[in-house]
């Protein structure tokens, strides 16, 4: 198997350093300015240095199955990424440069301990691919519904007991999962999404369905029996 220096040196605009149980990024790493996909997953990262931002030709980094508890306001300065993979991770917050990632189209968070998102989360105007499940929100920001591009959003096993009427501007969205949360209610405004073909409410504590949601054309949901 190749030493983590080989690798690096190696690298050509690919470094794939996962699954070597890192406790910091070599600072090697940092030099490699052309570098696209860099992939760290399944490491023992709790941190990342500000030095993250000044690899600014990355369109995908994959940070998932780390223990990162918070991210470095530097991670706004990564202009060309499209896809961001935090996966099963410690992270509580994001940082407001977050919304920074203007090309980013695939952000996964999925399981962990988000309570709140930052409202600059909106910023994110070529987002498709949002999961969120298994972590902590009980509220989503009204700026949620600024991602004009958003086709999927994945919410399942969250605390969400209401969403935002601003749900209802996202026109793009095909799929919505709200599965495993303790919603009683729907508003309205999600009889607005006009593109919506799948929603899912199972494990819920819905008592019914708002009349608007039949406005929703070709939807195909689950909830409350």
């Amino acid at each position: 198997m190749p030493s983590i220096q080989e690798r690096i040196q190696a690298s050509n605009g690919t470094l794939d350093l996962s699954d070597l149980e890192l406790t910091e990024i070599p600072k090697e790493v940092f030099q490699l300015t052309d570098l696209g996909h860099l992939n760290l997953s399944n490491n023992q990262l709790t941190c990342l240095p500000p030095e993250i931002g000044q690899l600014q030709s990355l369109t995908s980094l994959y940070l998932r199955d780390n223990r990162l508890t918070c991210l470095p306001p530097e991670i706004g300065q990564l202009q060309s990424l499209t896809s961001l993979d935090l996966s099963n991770n410690q992270l509580t917050c994001l940082p407001p440069e977050i919304g920074q990632l203007q090309s980013l189209t695939s952000l996964y968070l999925y399981n962990n301990q988000l309570a709140d998102l930052p409202p600059e989360i909106g910023q994110l105007q070529s987002l498709n691919w949002l999961d969120l499940s298994y972590n902590y929100l009980s509220v989503l920001p009204p700026e949620i519904g600024q991602l004009q591009a958003l086709g999927i959003i994945n919410l399942y096993n969250n605390c969400l007991s209401v969403l935002p009427p601003e749900i209802g501007h996202l026109q793009s969205l095909a799929a919505l999962y709200l599965g495993d949360n303790p919603l009683t209610c729907l508003p309205p405004e999600i009889g607005q999404l006009r593109s919506l073909a799948v929603l899912y409410l199972g494990d819920n504590r819905l008592p019914c369905l708002p009349p608007e949601i039949g406005a929703a054309p070709g939807a195909d949901w689950s909830g409350p029996q």
